[in-house]
C-alpha cells in the first residue's frame, strides 16, 4: 500500500505540474492587452509597452513560465488587476467558502444517493426504485439555476422557511451557517443525485448476480453477511471513482449556484477574473480548482485501492 501512494503522489505531482503549465499557456493566449486592461483605453502605447516591461509580459513564454512557476512556488500569486490585492488570500479566502458548500452538499448527496441506489437494488423493480430512478432522472435533466430557483420560491419565500441569501452576516454561529448553506446545498444535490445514484444501483446489481455472491449464498452464510462483507465491497468502487470527479466538480463548477444564492466562493471569482480579464487572479482560481479536483481523485484512487487490493497490487507491481 505504501509503494502505491507513493507511486500516485508522485502521478499527482506531475499531474499538477503539467497542468500548470497548460493554464499558463492558455491564459497567456487570451486575446487583450494586460497593460491596456490596467491602465485603461486612454493611456499612450508608450505607457503601456512600458508597464508591460515592468511585468515582464514582452519576454518570451518559457522564461515568463518559469518565473512564474518559481514566484508560485515561493508563495507569491502576483496581485489582482481587479481587486487590487494579492491573489494567493484572496483566492485561499473564496476556495474555503466553496469548501464549505462543497463538503456539504457531499455530506447530504453521498448517503442519500448511496443508500437509496443500494435500496433500489436489493428491491429492483418496486414502486420505491420506479420513484427514485424517475424522479432523479428528472432533476438530474434539470439545470441547477432552475433548481434553485425553484427552492428559493418554495423554501424563501412561500414558505419563509430558510435565508434566500447563502452567506450569513458577521459573528454567525454554526446554525445559522447551515440554515444559509441549506439550499445551495439542497440544488447541488439535487442535480448530482441521479449520477450517483445509478452508479450505485447498478454497481450493486451486477455484484449481487456475480459468481461470487453466488457462491457465498450456496455456503449458507446469512443474506447480512453476503451484502456487507462481498457485495457492497465490490459495488461501491465505481461509485467511489465517480464521487472524486463530483468534488471537483462541485469546487470549480459552483458559478451558477453561487451568483444565485450571492456566495462568495471559487467559482464566482473566476467567473469574475475572466469577465475582467484578470490574468494572475484567473490563473490563480483555474489553478487552485485543479488541485482540488487532482487531491479529491487521489483521495478516491487511495479508499479505491483500500477496498480492492487488486488495484494497488497490479499498479505497485506495473
Amino acid at each position: 500500500m505504501l509503494r502505491y501512494i507513493l507511486r500516485r503522489l508522485l502521478l499527482l505531482g506531475l499531474t499538477l505540474l503539467v497542468a500548470s503549465a497548460l493554464i499558463f499557456v492558455l491564459t497567456s493566449a487570451l486575446p487583450g492587452n494586460v497593460g491596456r486592461i490596467i491602465l485603461g483605453p486612454f493611456a499612450s502605447d508608450h505607457a503601456v509597452a512600458v508597464l508591460n516591461h515592468q511585468l515582464g509580459l514582452d519576454q518570451p513564454l518559457g522564461a515568463r513560465y518559469l518565473h512564474w512557476i518559481g514566484s508560485l512556488l515561493s508563495g507569491d500569486w502576483g496581485r489582482s488587476l481587479t481587486y487590487e490585492t494579492p491573489v494567493l488570500p484572496l483566492v485561499l479566502a473564496r476556495l474555503a467558502r466553496s469548501l464549505l458548500l462543497a463538503g456539504l452538499s457531499l455530506a447530504m448527496l453521498l448517503p442519500l444517493a448511496i443508500g437509496t441506489g443500494i435500496y433500489a437494488a436489493l428491491h429492483e423493480g418496486g414502486w420505491l426504485d420506479r420513484l427514485f430512478s424517475v424522479g432523479g432522472l428528472a432533476f438530474g435533466a434539470i439545470p441547477e439555476f432552475v433548481t434553485g430557483v425553484f427552492l428559493i420560491l418554495l423554501f424563501g419565500i412561500t414558505l419563509h422557511w430558510l435565508p434566500i441569501q447563502a452567506l450569513p452576516g458577521d459573528g454567525a454561529t454554526p446554525l445559522q451557517w447551515l440554515a444559509h448553506l441549506l439550499m445551495p446545498a439542497l440544488a447541488l444535490v439535487l442535480t448530482l443525485f441521479s449520477y450517483l445514484f445509478r452508479m450505485a444501483r447498478s454497481g450493486m446489481l451486477e455484484a449481487l448476480a456475480a459468481d461470487y455472491t453466488r457462491t457465498a449464498t450456496l455456503k449458507g452464510l446469512p443474506g447480512r453477511t453476503v451484502i456487507l462483507r462481498h457485495v457492497l465491497r465490490n459495488a461501491l468502487l465505481p461509485t467511489i471513482t465517480v464521487a472524486g470527479a463530483q468534488i471537483g466538480w462541485m469546487v470549480g463548477g459552483l458559478v451558477v449556484v453561487e451568483t444565485l444564492f450571492r456566495y462568495p466562493g471559487i467559482g464566482s471569482l473566476t467567473y469574475s477574473a475572466a469577465t475582467h480579464k484578470d490574468l494572475p487572479l484567473l490563473v490563480g482560481c483555474t489553478l487552485a480548482i485543479t488541485f482540488v479536483f487532482a487531491c479529491a481523485n487521489f483521495l478516491a484512487d487511495l479508499l479505491y485501492a483500500a477496498l480492492n487490493p487488486r488495484a494497488r497490487q497490479t499498479i505497485a507491481g506495473g
